[in-house]
């Protein structure tokens, strides 16, 4: 069987499609983020100036950083993980939790900061979040998380900047 066949497959049994998402992943029911103003789109080579070579990877190419690697990981002061790409502000270190898998975690997003698509590069369907401005790839959420969304956004650490609360 090949690739093409077993998308097809897949799209056929509702296993979803990979077109991008418009609706914010952190939006309440029923109310739907408005469409972002303030897009970042740059060329491949003004994102390899503003990124580290490991930037680049996971926020433009999708890769995945190795579990455990990131200080983010054990990151607990008060404060704001941003993209690093464009510096949105994602997430709260309030939902920010140790799930045990290796990477910086999270329960809830920050309202209208990501967007979502179904990614099918492990052959089942996972689903694939990315910073609503920039389009940076963060990582993929799951649906074993803890109170109060059960969700858990497992994201790659160098795709994050931690800005601590002023004191």
């Amino acid at each position: 069987m090949t690739r093409r066949q077993l998308m097809n497959l897949l799209s056929t049994l509702g296993f979803g499609s990979t077109a991008a998402s418009t609706a914010a992943v952190a939006a309440p029911a029923g109310s739907p983020a408005p469409p972002r103003t303030d897009r970042l789109q740059l060329s491949e080579a003004e994102w390899r100036k503003r990124l580290t070579p490991a930037q680049f990877e996971v926020l433009r190419r999708e890769g995945t950083e190795r579990p455990f690697s990131s200080p983010l990981n054990d990151e607990k002061r008060a404060g704001t993980y941003h993209c690093a790409g464009c510096e949105l502000p994602l997430f709260s270190h309030r939902a920010k939790y140790d799930s045990g898998t290796g990477w910086p975690s999270f329960h809830t997003a920050l309202p209208g900061a990501l967007g979502t698509r179904t990614d099918f590069k492990l052959i089942l369907p996972r689903t694939e979040y990315h910073c609503a401005r920039c389009g940076g790839h963060q990582g993929h959420v799951f649906d074993d998380g803890p109170p109060p969304t059960g969700k858990r956004y497992c994201n790659n650490g160098v795709a994050l900047r931690f800005v601590p609360e002023a004191a």
